[in-house]
């Protein structure tokens, strides 16, 4: 990153203290994983895993191989803070930084680590799923890391996050739906919980870009087509469980087959930040901004049209696959 970018950030140190820093909330206001799992120093403890145990009996093998999925990507958090302690201008330099963009990182990091441990502790008190090999699955992708193409430029960076919180946001809304349904509400209420704190934090990383694209639309813009033509890789897209090579993408196929996250979404987002940041609007652009903004702006055509082509593929796809988080039980992709 040029010195003059990195300084950008540095000027905006004040702004996100009073604009961003406000979205975390502090730790005696957060809910905890135990607000919502049996005591276990109640003598009721048993009884209440009892009915957790009853209620997942009822839910089918694919929502749990996208539950299982989800939860191991908010496991893998510790790649994420080293991710975002390696974008220019924003990092944090001790591990104490006082700066605001040290603060959220780490107040980001603390209450995105609820999640996982939630989810795990639930999955585990159900007896539906192989922890052992979820275990596994998580210790090798904290192992593998991620490469996200968004090399260390906090532009791109802060673009992947809003994308990628408003796709948690959206997966973590379909399985509180889908728990609903197979009537699991403890379930559906836990899984809406970490959608909503998803959605805040998808507010924080917007607002940054949006004040981004105030203080230098032609640098976010570019940065914004560079992302789209990259397109958005999931954090977790090195997941393996030992055995699996693709074990991702077949995460991914049944994902987008029950509705938790879709080729529809993807397109919908990317809607949705385009129109947010006001992308058509903006003005006196280089000739390299003026040509993002076009590409941009010509992008969700082309990204409906590939909606269409997946989900007409997925309608056809009769294939199955063994997923070892669920002792190896087929699961149609």
């Amino acid at each position: 990153m040029p010195p003059e970018k990195i300084e950008i950030f540095q000027s905006l140190d004040s702004w996100a203290r009073d604009n961003i820093l406000s979205l975390l909330k502090p730790v005696e206001k957060c809910w905890q994983p135990q607000d919502f799992l049996p005591e276990p120093s109640t003598e009721g403890f048993y009884d209440q895993v009892r009915e957790i145990r009853l209620r997942a009996k009822e839910i089918p093998d694919d929502y749990f191989v996208c539950l299982v999925g989800d939860m191991i990507t908010e496991e893998a958090l510790p790649t994420y803070q080293t991710w975002i302690n390696s974008l220019d201008g924003v990092r944090d330099e001790t591990g104490v930084s006082p700066t605001s963009w040290g603060i959220w990182s780490r107040g980001w990091t603390a209450e995105e680590n609820r999640h996982g441990d939630l989810l795990n502790k639930y999955l585990y008190l159900s007896g539906r799923v192989d922890m052992k090999m979820i275990e596994k699955t998580i210790q090798y992708l904290i192992g593998s890391g991620m490469n996200l193409r968004t090399e260390n430029n906090p532009y791109m960076g802060f673009i992947y996050t809003s994308f990628q919180e408003r796709a948690t946001f959206i997966s973590h809304g379909n399985t509180g739906r889908l728990a609903k349904e197979y009537g699991d509400l403890k379930l559906a209420q836990i899984c809406g919980t970490i959608a909503s704190d998803e959605k805040r934090h998808e507010n924080a990383y917007s607002k940054i870009v949006e004040k981004l694209f105030e203080v230098d639309p032609d640098c976010t813009v570019v940065a914004l087509a560079d992302m789209m033509r990259k397109k958005i890789i999931m954090p977790a897209h090195l997941m393996y469980d030992g055995s699996n090579n693709s074990l991702f993408d077949h995460f991914s196929l049944v994902a987008q087959r029950i509705g938790v996250y879709t080729a529809k979404d993807y397109a919908d987002i990317l809607e949705f930040l385009i129109a947010r940041w006001k992308v058509a609007d903006l003005t006196e652009l280089s000739s390299k901004g003026e040509e993002a903004q076009e590409y941009l702006c010509t992008l969700i055509p082309r990204f409906r049209r590939l909606e269409e082509r997946v989900r007409s593929r997925v309608t056809e796809e009769r294939s199955t696959m063994p997923f070892s988080w669920i002792y190896g039980r087929e699961v149609r992709l």
